[in-house]
This record gives structure tokens, sequence and C-alpha cells, in this order.
């Protein structure tokens, strides 16, 4: 009895770890330019059923920038205030994504705090495969309407390479 009792509780561990896992778009990513030189580092995060994203660094910029180029508002915006006053780092520019499949998340928007322009945002995760993606790949996909616009690809950042 007490061994059905362990294999049973060893069952629920294991099946709730699935549940409560995190989608493999979590975590600390880089965005890189064109030519693969980073430009800052970004968390990723579910909250509330809800895909969102922070700048956590900015390469060559100050921790205290304003996000002076940004819009006083934008429709649906998850943080309450003047955006065009609100810091860089900290807040969520990436915002309102719902879960398509695990590692697929679209219908959410993305504002580029140093232009000030809003997309509506697609990310995909892209496991490293040996042969297209040598790495662990987001593809982050910002749209102007009518599948207009263009992806790029960031790079698994590790805490240590920003703090």
């Amino acid at each position: 009895m007490s061994k059905r009792i362990l294999l049973l509780s060893i069952l629920a561990f294991l099946v709730g770890s699935l549940v409560f896992a995190l989608d493999p778009v979590e975590g600390y990513w880089k965005s890189v330019d064109e030519k693969g030189v980073p430009t800052a580092f970004w968390k990723i995060y579910e909250n509330n059923g809800a895909l969102f994203g922070e700048i956590v660094k900015i390469v060559g910029k100050s921790d205290d920038t304003i996000a002076t180029k940004a819009k006083a508002s934008y429709k649906n915006f998850p943080v309450a205030g003047t955006v065009n006053t609100m810091r860089v780092i900290g807040t969520p520019w990436i915002y309102g994504l719902k879960k398509k499949a695990v590692g697929q998340w679209e219908g959410g928007s993305i504002v580029d705090p140093g232009k000030g322009d809003i997309y509506a945002c697609k990310i995909t995760f892209r496991p490293a495969d040996g042969k297209k993606y040598a790495t662990d790949i987001l593809e982050m996909r910002g749209e102007i309407g009518f599948g207009i616009g263009r992806s790029q690809y960031w790079q698994r950042a590790d805490e240590r390479e920003f703090r």
C-alpha cells in the first residue's frame, strides 16, 4: 500500500511540474542588430496568461534613460501613466501576447521606446537544431498590418552578461 501511495505521489509531482513548467520563450534574451551586436537585454515573462517583455539593460546607455521618443499613451498599455516619462528599463514594452502553442505567442504589441513606434507582435521560440539554429533563438516579429513587417532573431542571455 505505501509503495502505491509513493508511486502516486511521484506521478502527481511530475504531472504538476509539467503544468507549471515555463514556456521556452520565458527568460532572458538579448536583442541584436543586423551585425549580431547586442543592443539590449530583455526579460520575457508570463503573467495571468499573457506574455510581457521588459528591457533590463540597454547597451551603451544609462539605466535611468527615459523613453522620451515614446508617445504619451498607447492602446492597452499595461502600465498607467504617461509613457514618454517612463524609464526604458523595467517598463513592459512587449505586452498582451496570448499563447498559440508552446513557444508561440501572438496578438500583442511591442513598442520601440527609442522611436515611439508600436507594432503588432508575434514571438516564436526556435530551438537549437544544429542546422539552421546553432543556439536557441527567439524570433521577434513586428508587423504594421497585413503580415507586413520584419523579424529579429534574439539570442538567449545569461543574467551575468548584463548585471
